[in-house]
């Protein structure tokens, strides 16, 4: 038995983290006594301590499956010689989150690290899946500093509606606005409503959380073929045992999140991101992550890289296939094949290889419908753009691979709501004065203005044009949308209206041109009509009270940031993603 009066230095394992107040052999004493009372022996307690973060809760389905993973991941550690512990963090999901999950994403970060920090583990594994969560998980432990790896809960299976497959929530928005077109009735749409998420699970289409288990892939942070197995399969279970025997070897070699996740591995995530037709979000979340690690996403790089990186895999919103299809089709390694010309082959991955060498290792190619090959995208160029003009001057993202081609090179009238409030006031107002061509605008939902930037930037058609037949309209806000969501919508408007950005001034009536192809958003004023109104339109910066809320709108930075606390980043900067020249 080793001296408790001699902690191995540096500390591993229960002496990681010892409390010193004079005498830490009584501090590692205490710390055994406690928990040899649940049973554990000696010899287990000299075993690498594998923390497992748990995120399973009642309120959230999409974690539904944390249990059964949590023993998995258990089986995997113990089967590689180390001590498994989990615990609980914070739980977020989409649908049961007040004021917004994007609200909260940055206090799971915090929750995260702080647990990590605060509790003696030589590994952590990072169980999440909702959209919020993973970025959280890796923004928390990119910050904490420990050896840590990924693992997503994977995606819920589809279900059928009168012999259509369907599954959440692309298919929920589309059967939505034909119930608000009233083409379908009450019975039907309650029906459906009971078919779309057949299983607990993440979305099962190209949403936020598939866009993050694939860019958490890319990164290196995960095992390879991680991200697509879905939720309720074997394939998911023997993903959470490799993962757990691949934590205790990241514990013994020391491999931490800095050596994974550097300006190389940014760069790949924001290829696959391009690529998948991944979520809007995916690059709020990039750029929070990166910023935990001193990297500056530059959005002007993202948007070159956009031009000679397609669309490769046909899942919705961009495509037609879902999450289990591309599990077939090979999932990541599949894609990752695909793109390896426009890729950083060195970069280490959390098995200790470089990701070419995963890639050497990766099952051979088969004939199949789902991932494209290079010369024959779904889409000519990645699914993201980035806009720029006077209406937003820090930058505004559209998702063009799920956007309307006749509506991407438009003029037409501001049609304004001041704020969330307004537009469900208005929206289906049949005296509201709205035409098809015209250019619906929403304020205030960002950062401060939502709070935490709701996904409310996927306005409705009005009802009365969804009765008409209107399916899309160019969509302006400084908010977010659901990574399930399609449309020709201008999202991310930076700076937001609620801290004085050009949205803030725009009128109803005013001339806004959109141009995909010159990546613009314009507002059709003059600069000098454009500063008389700021000066008669002076912006009181929304503020909180206490709690969490005032420290959440004293410290929360814009969308071309990475929405993260100013008080998270990093300290050191260490570069542009993409590289600049000089930085290669």
């Amino acid at each position: 038995m080793p001296d408790p009066k001699k902690p191995a230095t540096p500390p591993t394992g229960l002496r990681k983290g010892l409390t010193n107040y004079g005498d830490t052999g009584f501090s590692l004493f205490l710390r055994k006594a406690f928990i040899k009372g649940a049973g554990y022996t000696e010899d287990a307690l000299s075993r690498p301590v594998i923390g497992i973060v748990n995120t399973g809760s009642s309120y959230n389905p999409c974690h539904g499956n944390a249990p059964q993973l949590v023993e998995a991941v258990k089986r995997g550690v113990m089967l590689a010689g180390g001590l498994p512990v989990d615990f609980p963090t914070i739980s977020v999901h989409e649908s049961f989150s007040q004021p917004t999950s994007m609200y909260l994403r940055n206090l799971m970060s915090m929750d995260t690290e702080e647990m990590i920090r605060a509790q003696p583990m030589d590994a952590v594994v990072l169980i999440g899946g909702c959209d919020k969560t993973v970025p959280a998980q890796l923004m928390g432990a990119a910050s904490a500093g420990v050896p840590a790896i990924q693992l997503v809960t994977g995606a819920m299976l589809t279900g059928a509606h009168r012999g259509e497959r369907v599954g959440a929530c692309t298919d929920c928005r589309r059967y939505w606005g034909r119930y608000r077109a009233e083409e379908i009735d009450d019975q039907e749409i309650t029906d459906v409503n009971n078919q779309l998420v057949a299983s607990v699970g993440t979305c099962s289409v190209m949403g936020t959380a598939s866009t993050m288990a694939c860019i958490a892939e890319a990164l290196g942070i995960m095992v390879s073929g991680g991200a697509s197995a879905p939720a309720v399969t074997a394939d998911r279970m023997r993903v959470a045992e490799r993962t757990g025997a691949t934590a205790v070897a990241m514990a013994t070699s020391g491999l931490t999140p800095d050596k994974i996740l550097t300006q190389k591995a940014f760069e790949n995530a924001m290829r696959v991101l391009l690529a998948i037709g991944g979520s809007t979000n995916g690059i709020v979340h990039l750029t929070a992550m990166a910023g935990r690690l001193g990297f500056n996403i530059d959005l002007a790089g993202l948007d070159h890289m956009s031009r000679d990186t397609p669309v490769l895999v046909d899942l919705k919103p961009s495509g037609q296939h879902y999450m289990e299809d591309f599990h077939k089709a090979g999932g990541m390694p599949a894609l990752l094949r695909e793109l390896r010309p426009l890729l950083h082959l060195d970069a280490l991955t959390v098995s200790g290889r470089t990701l070419g060498e995963e890639l050497d290792a990766a099952p051979p190619p088969f004939v199949q419908d789902v991932i494209r090959p290079f010369d024959s995208p779904i889409y000519p160029v990645g699914g993201l753009a980035v806009l720029r003009g006077n209406l937003a001057p820090g930058g505004a993202i559209i998702k063009q691979s799920a956007a309307n081609p006749e509506l991407m090179e438009h003029e037409g009238r501001a049609v304004v709501f001041e704020d969330a409030e307004d537009m469900a006031n208005r929206i289906d107002d049949e005296a509201l004065d709205v035409a098809a061509h015209d250019v619906l605008v929403l304020k205030r939902i960002g950062p401060t203005g939502g709070p935490g930037m709701p996904e409310a930037g996927y306005m409705p058609i009005p009802r009365k044009l969804a009765r008409a037949g209107v399916k899309d309209m160019v969509r302006i806000s400084d908010g977010r949308m659901s990574g399930t969501a399609a449309g020709t919508i201008v999202l991310h408007v930076t700076p937001e209206a609620a801290v004085g950005g050009p949205l803030a001034y725009v009128r109803t009536g005013d001339r806004i041109r959109l141009s995909v192809k010159n990546r613009e958003i314009a507002l059709l004023i003059s600069d000098e009509e454009l500063a008389r109104r700021a000066a008669e339109q002076p912006i009181e910066r929304p503020s909180g009270d206490r709690g969490y809320r005032k420290l959440y709108m004293q410290s929360v930075t814009q969308a071309d940031k990475g929405v993260d606390f100013d008080f998270l980043r990093a300290t050191e900067n260490r570069g542009s993603v993409p590289a600049a020249k000089s930085e290669d």
